[in-house]
């Protein structure tokens, strides 16, 4: 078994910062891949990125040990505003966090 717990999210300006953390615990390892999925109001649950995947231009992953996974967002846009999930794969299943709220005004 896999627990996941998110942190870090809240409410930013536009054009604002968020460090979201990740933090796992039972049996993974640091070969396991894990990343990040987010859910608007009325939105399908969509991709972000996963440690694997590298970076884009505002939203930076890394992973601090094998337990811990870290989403630095900037330049935050309106439409960034969602639920933000951290998932783990560990030996063929996918386990979720509860998410937590980025919430970005304009």
């Amino acid at each position: 078994q896999v627990q996941l717990v998110e942190s870090g999210g809240g409410v930013v300006q536009a054009g604002g910062s968020l460090r979201l953390s990740c933090v796992a615990s039972g049996s993974i390892t640091s070969y396991n891949a894990m990343g990040w999925y987010r859910q608007a109001p009325g939105k399908q649950r969509e991709w972000v990125t996963t440690i694997t995947s590298g970076s884009s231009t505002r939203f930076t992953i890394s992973r601090d040990n094998a337990r811990t996974v870290i989403l630095q967002m900037n330049s935050l846009k309106p439409e960034d505003t969602a639920v933000y999930y951290c998932y783990a794969d560990v030996r063929g299943t996918r386990y979720w966090g509860q998410g937590t709220q980025v919430t970005v005004s304009s």
